[in-house]
């Protein structure tokens, strides 16, 4: 198990990190927006499983695939890309509002986990980032490899959701006050249609750099 002094510094990184504004705070925002709040926490849930795929993925040195094979990476970018360009069309297509008053999400709520976990796990830059992060907290004198990522993508993870959990509860207030005004259902929706279609233009535009 990592010592103290380690734990501390990476609380400290993940702190900053998380509450550093980014595509996932961006899609957890506008679904929590568009859809409510159970919507906006299954969003986060899904991002945080594909977290720790992509910590265990980066700690055992499947992500180096993308360091050592470019076309790899490239591949994973524009599947990413399609992936969250369908989302976008998908979105906006349909007529009625996702939240409307008096009603849940129009979604099956296993969707939109899914969402958020292929979401992260489709995007290759979270993978290089798993991999320039972990590996300075990972010590082998320390015990299980497994378990120090186990413990550092858990509190990752926790940090996340206070600073997302904030975020959610926030935007889907609005959400519902918006909701409630007939003029403007369906802007929450073209927002989260928006943002599904801008994420895919920056995979897509994306570097390793």
């Amino acid at each position: 198990m990592p010592d103290i002094s380690t734990l501390a510094l990476f609380i400290g990184a993940a702190a900053i990190l998380t509450a550093t504004p980014g595509p996932d705070m961006l899609l957890i925002a506008s679904r929590s927006l568009s859809q409510g709040r159970a919507a906006g926490f299954l969003t986060y849930a899904g991002i945080a499983t594909g977290s720790y795929l992509q910590s265990f993925a980066a700690a055992f040195g499947l992500s180096q695939l993308f360091l050592l094979v470019p076309w790899a990476y490239d591949a994973l970018r524009w599947i990413g890309a399609a992936y969250l360009a369908w989302l976008a069309w998908t979105t906006l297509r349909t007529k009625a509002p996702l939240l409307a008053p008096g009603r849940v999400s129009a979604l099956p709520l296993r969707r939109i986990f899914l969402q958020g976990l292929w979401t992260n796990l489709l995007n290759p830059k979270m993978a290089l980032f798993m991999l320039a992060l972990l590996p300075q907290f990972l010590k082998p004198e320390a015990g299980s490899i497994a378990l120090q990522v186990v413990i550092l993508a858990t509190l990752l993870n926790l940090m996340g959701f206070i600073t997302n959990g904030a975020v959610i509860l926030a935007a889907s207030r609005i959400g519902e006050a918006l909701s409630n005004r007939p003029a403007l259902a369906q802007l929450p929706q073209k927002l989260m249609g928006a943002v599904f279609g801008g994420l895919a233009l920056r995979l897509a535009l994306a570097t390793r750099d």
